[in-house]
């Protein structure tokens, strides 16, 4: 049997099971994500950098893990959550177990819990800090170390997450199977420069595919060093923590605003809000997950939308002469997405790359290409 395992929540609330993997600590915001698949993706996601992911589909780990479905170069989550471990990895394209895939990252892994009951208490708390320990026995230190670890609030986590070095970037799309129809990667046609907050890699999957060369550059890179690139578009990536102490890129893509076309994803929509004058606020648990359903205003059509975010932008604090608020979230009404009047600028708060899916929200990135071309 493996060793026991303690999740401790800064309200006091005490979850035991048992330890997968190897035995450790770690600390962060507790979420939960209600992805039936896609667990190494959400492992990857460097959003999830200072977070500990609670996983609702009851099983996680049956279809083992390989190094085709990495968003990321390593696991970002701090700790992981779930009902039950598989201790059979069974898919033609497992190389390794899951379990194993996160112990050499030295990430704790909690099972034989209530994840249902850990769910509703997030849902009626709200997200809240929390521990997740195999190596101390004393519940009430536990609960004081999630207590002094700092709030979501305010923490900029994308520079830390960012890559420190200029990249190129040629992958297109690669088939998962011989039944998935995946074509060859457009003839190339249009430079796009990729700001990483935590960029993921069918994001660039989806740009090269669609005829882009793509150059990836630091979060703190300067306006004038992008444009020296001579940029047919600007992508802003996802990312972790809160997008208001990122003032230096706020005020980077400020001098990019009708210079070069933009599109945002994500923590990319929340910093092109701030940069348009807007505010943003934190989601009481956030939105995590592969069904959320979404409203194109434009259309009136209803995608369904992979999501991962703890905060939104305030569509109340945006200049409606200047700003078209083109996509809302149908459980909460949020913003999920706008465009300017007169710039070439838009940007959504979903994942229209989601790997493994859904893939309703994928033209966004043809609109994207349209944009250049049209500039």
């Amino acid at each position: 049997m493996s060793d026991t395992a303690v999740l401790a929540l800064e309200d006091g609330r005490i979850f035991r099971g048992r330890c997968v993997g190897m035995k450790a600590e770690c600390y962060g915001e507790v979420v939960f994500n209600t992805g039936i698949a896609g667990y190494q993706e959400i492992f990857t996601d460097p959003s999830y950098s200072g977070q500990i992911v609670v996983l609702t589909n009851p099983q996680i780990g049956n279809y083992g893990a390989n190094g085709e479905d990495n968003e990321s170069a390593r696991p970002f989550i701090e700790g992981l959550a779930v009902r039950e471990f598989s201790e059979i990895a069974s898919n033609w394209r497992s190389t390794g177990h899951a379990a194993d895939f996160l112990s050499q990252q030295r990430i704790p892994i909690i099972s034989e819990i209530d994840t249902r009951a850990l769910v509703r208490h997030l849902r009626d708390q709200g997200s809240m800090r929390g521990v997740i320990s195999s190596i101390e026995t004393d519940t009430g230190r536990l609960v004081e170390k999630a207590r002094s670890i700092p709030e979501m609030a305010g923490l900029d986590l994308a520079s830390t997450v960012s890559t420190k070095q200029r990249y190129e970037w040629s992958r297109g799309v690669d088939a998962c199977s011989p039944s998935e129809l995946v074509g060859p990667a457009e003839e190339t046609k249009y430079h796009v420069v990729a700001y990483d907050f935590g960029i993921k890699h069918n994001i660039l999957r989806s740009l090269v595919q669609r005829g882009c060369k793509v150059t990836v550059v630091p979060s703190l890179t300067s306006a004038e060093d992008v444009l020296a690139l001579k940029p047919d578009g600007v992508f802003l990536s996802n990312g972790p923590g809160d997008p208001e102490p990122l003032s230096e890129p706020i005020r980077n893509i400020r001098r990019l605003v009708g210079r070069t076309p933009i599109f945002g994803i994500c923590l990319g929509h929340q910093v092109l809000g701030l940069t348009v004058g807007g505010k943003t606020f934190k989601l009481k648990f956030g939105h995590h997950g592969v069904n959320h359903p979404v409203r194109n205003e434009r259309t009136g059509k209803v995608e369904i939308t992979s999501q991962n975010h703890g905060f939104a932008v305030d569509p109340d604090s945006l200049d409606a002469s200047h700003i078209e608020l083109t996509h809302t979230n149908l459980n909460d009404h949020t913003l999920e997405g706008f465009r300017s009047r007169k710039d070439p600028l838009f940007c959504v708060q979903y994942h229209p790359e989601a790997a493994p899916g859904p893939h309703d929200s994928r033209y966004l990135f043809d609109e994207f290409v349209e944009l250049m071309k049209k500039s």
